[in-house]
């Protein structure tokens, strides 16, 4: 199991061969109803019940999978007394606590990972501190159990993401130093923060909530409160500068509110070659929000221009998806409601395989009326199911408490190895 895996990510649906996750710890307890929104929540959630869900999810990825946990990378790479040296100065700079690096060197490798993630409690040691109202000189990434945002595979690179929130900075510097430094896995890493493009524009914001590759030669972005379009810009000179054929780029403006709207794997994501998961107000619905078409050839933009909507820029490229309603089809409150517990968030576990959570009667109702066998997380993990060979199927795992953290299976998994599609 010490065999190097090389990130290949050409679809969102492609056979799952490695993920990298982050079991929610003690980090989503050190939240208040008064740092909740600082922390990037509208509410704050009951660790153990979350627990218990995300082994759910946790249980089936490894079922089908190797599974990877942030902490346990984090912790093997912090063994190299180079890597970690730089990381902890990275991380005391940007976050003025540099006071506190003596005594994160002196730390074991998995005490220092744990404390990264989970915050370094202010001592209280001096004046200044005594009367500090601050609780940690490290912040909690409360926000981490998300895995998907920090980082995005395509092909054989990962973008690590520039957040829009500084509170999450962190996360993005621990995923590139794994992805940078970890044995096991080979890669390399493109950032925007380490770019000439940077220095010249401050606005640069992307989020791998907003990134999906739909094909070898198609990425799928949304621009909106977390992802901006100098950070689309910025793939778009990554891909310019590789020189290739023809590449595409199908852009998805999206609304700032409601908040439900985060990313766009919160009202669109891939379920197989020919079918995806729609928010259908907004993917679909007459609105004001574009969907814009940008073709790359030989390292020229060659085409920009406007589509209907998603799914018809899909389809003009030779991807003829059959969008499935989150919610159904009948009733717009009942889309809404689900929409809202991230009904649309789903995450492929191979062609037509994927996972979501079970509270969304109607959408998983949906799946079903469209060939989907509807498959219960835990009887997999108990061995009273199996996942059909090369038939559709949807997993549900539990979800009343996670879904309440605004998110679902796309934005807490992070995927960097993925068998190639047969087209």
């Amino acid at each position: 199991m010490n065999q190097k895996m090389k990130v290949n990510v050409t679809s969102e649906f492609g056979e799952l061969e490695g993920v990298i996750v982050h079991t929610p710890g003690l980090e989503v307890e050190e939240m208040t109803p008064e740092t909740a929104k600082r922390a990037l929540y509208s509410d704050i959630l009951n660790l153990s019940v979350a627990s218990q869900e995300y082994q759910q999810l946790k249980g089936v990825l490894s079922k089908v999978s190797r599974c990877f946990e942030v902490t346990d990378l984090l912790a093997e790479i912090l063994k190299d007394e180079p890597v970690k040296r730089s990381l902890i100065n990275e991380i005391c700079l940007r976050e003025n606590a540099v006071d506190i690096q003596p005594d994160l060197l002196g730390l074991t490798s998995p005490e220092l990972a744990r404390q990264l993630i989970q915050g370094v409690p202010i001592k209280r040691n001096n004046l200044t501190r005594y009367l500090s109202q601050e609780r940690f000189s490290l912040w909690p990434l409360h926000n981490f159990l998300f895995t998907r945002d920090a980082s995005m595979a395509f092909r054989d690179e990962v973008v690590i993401g520039k957040m829009a929130n500084a509170v999450r900075d962190r996360e993005s510097l621990i995923m590139e130093a794994i992805f940078n430094h970890h044995p096991l896995i080979e890669s390399k890493t493109i950032n925007a923060e380490r770019s000439e493009m940077m220095k010249a524009d401050t606005k640069i914001k992307i989020e791998g909530g907003d990134f999906q590759v739909a094909r070898q030669d198609v990425l799928v972005i949304g621009t909106g409160v977390r992802t901006s379009t100098q950070g689309i810009d910025f793939i778009l000179e990554s891909i310019k500068a590789r020189q290739e054929p023809i590449r595409h780029i199908i852009v998805q403006e999206l609304p700032d509110l409601p908040e439900s709207f985060i990313h766009l794997d919160m009202v669109f994501t891939f379920l197989d070659r020919d079918a995806c998961m729609i928010y259908e107000p907004l993917i679909m619905g007459t609105n004001r929000f574009h969907t814009i078409h940008i073709q790359v050839e030989n390292g020229e933009v060659t085409r920009i221009s406007e589509r209907k909507n998603l799914v018809e820029a899909l389809q003009l490229l030779g991807m003829d998806m059959k969008p499935i309603r989150c919610g159904g089809k009948n009733d717009i409150w009942t889309m809404e409601r689900e929409q809202w517990h991230s009904g649309a968030n789903f995450f492929a576990i191979a062609p037509g395989q994927v996972i979501g959570y079970e509270r969304n009667v109607n959408t998983v109702n949906e799946l079903h009326k469209n060939g989907f066998e509807v498959l219960k997380a835990q009887d997999l993990i108990d061995g009273k199911a199996i996942i059909p060979p090369n038939k559709k199927c949807v997993v549900t795992i539990a979800g009343s408490e996670l879904a309440r953290g605004g998110g679902g299976a796309r934005c807490m998994t992070m995927p960097f190895r993925r068998k190639n599609i047969d087209w």
